[in-house]
């Protein structure tokens, strides 16, 4: 084989390679069987060609690991320390809850009481009216027993 041809097989195998990773998996049987009707001992070059991809993609995946991973390590850290400041929060959450619904009751005793006084303010009103209304006839009493003790 010649350096041409060697050439042309690897540049082939970089096409195929670049065709698998980039089409759906309905296409990779024609793009892989295509290996196998080239040349002989074609595969085995092409499997040499996607072990070496695939370490490509793994040293990639490690330095892509390695970059991200002392900020996971700092978003860890801040979120233990946003749990230590959220269970705060929370407890003084829950302790104005609490001083607001003991204020809310006492709110709520005392309206209900105003609400009592109100009721009872408006009985003795409407008492009043009924008695002015009844006094002509309480005077008319008063007269007709003087008259009737007076005999006249």
């Amino acid at each position: 084989m010649t350096e041409y041809e060697t050439l042309e097989c690897i540049t082939e195998h970089e096409r195929i390679l670049q065709e698998i990773e980039s089409t759906d998996t309905a296409c990779v049987g024609p793009t892989l069987r295509s290996i196998y009707d080239d040349q002989p001992n074609a595969h085995k070059r092409f499997m040499e060609k996607l072990d070496a991809r695939i370490r490509n993609h793994d040293r990639e995946i490690e330095k892509m690991c390695n970059f991200h991973h002392q900020g996971f390590v700092d978003a860890i850290t801040e979120l233990l320390k946003v749990r230590a400041d959220a269970e705060k929060l929370m407890g003084q959450v829950t302790d104005t809850n609490r001083r607001l619904q003991d204020a809310g009751r006492e709110v709520t005793a005392q309206t209900e009481e105003v609400i009592r006084c109100r009721v009872q303010q408006r009985n003795m009103a409407t008492t009043v009216e009924k008695l002015q209304l009844c006094i002509p006839v309480l005077e008319m009493y008063s007269k007709l027993k003087e008259q009737l003790e007076s005999k006249r």
